[in-house]
């Protein structure tokens, strides 16, 4: 009688395959996910670096002078009314809303929003005519009274004129300070020597601060 002999040989090779096809699979899936994350957190980061650039950078600049307009010329009544200057975008800059644009007031302890006149602004948005002079803007208030190579300006009506600033064009702003006589104006006059601050502020990126002091002599029109 013939006795049968179990060779388990190629049985240990084919647990021993398996093992390692499971390693081989396992250590795939988890290579996989790890450089899913790496990616997700290379791609998070970027983003972050561009986000944090753009915050941290305004994309406001000053073309030209800060001109500080003074309506009495008698001594005893001299002071800065309002501001006016050019604003362009920077290079590589995003286009601003300029009306979503915060404007603030400082001035010693007095701190104030000067709040935007879009209907008399609407009249300076496309004009590009220099006639900033017949624009009239309130006490309080401040608003676009010119504009220079208005790409938005398709048409004479108002309503055609986008109001974005656009790399390449220029938006005069005039900044009316509020008046000092009014009852329940806090505030401060603008008097020769006085030091004041206007903040812009775009609806994205950093704040762009105007720091200046008053002359000790005003003029009607005074560079400052």
């Amino acid at each position: 009688m013939m006795k049968l002999l179990k060779n388990e040989d190629a049985f240990t090779g084919l647990e021993a395959a398996i093992v390692l096809i499971a390693f081989i699979v396992v250590a795939a899936v988890f290579s996989y996910v790890m450089l899913g994350a790496g990616f997700f957190a290379t791609q998070e980061a970027q983003r972050t670096v561009h986000t944090g650039s753009q915050q941290a950078s305004s994309s406001l600049e000053i073309i030209g002078n800060i001109y500080g307009m003074n309506n009495n010329v008698a001594k005893d009544k001299q002071r800065v009314d309002y501001i006016e200057f050019t604003v362009g975008n920077t290079a590589g800059g995003a286009p601003i809303d300029i009306t979503q644009l915060l404007v603030t007031f400082v001035c010693g302890e007095t701190s104030q929003v000067i709040e935007f006149d879009e209907e008399a602004s609407i009249e300076g948005i496309g004009e590009g005519t220099g006639t900033a002079g017949n624009i009239k803007i309130p006490a309080g208030k401040w608003g676009v009274v010119d504009t220079y190579n208005d790409v938005g300006n398709v048409g004479t009506s108002a309503e055609n004129r986008n109001k974005l600033l656009e790399p390449g064009e220029q938006f005069v702003l005039r900044v009316v300070f509020p008046d000092p006589g009014e009852e329940g104006n806090l505030a401060a006059k603008l008097t020769p020597n006085t030091r004041f601050s206007v903040n812009l502020q775009p609806a994205v990126g950093a704040a762009f601060p105007i720091k200046k002091t008053v002359p000790s002599n005003l003029d009607k029109v005074n560079i400052i």
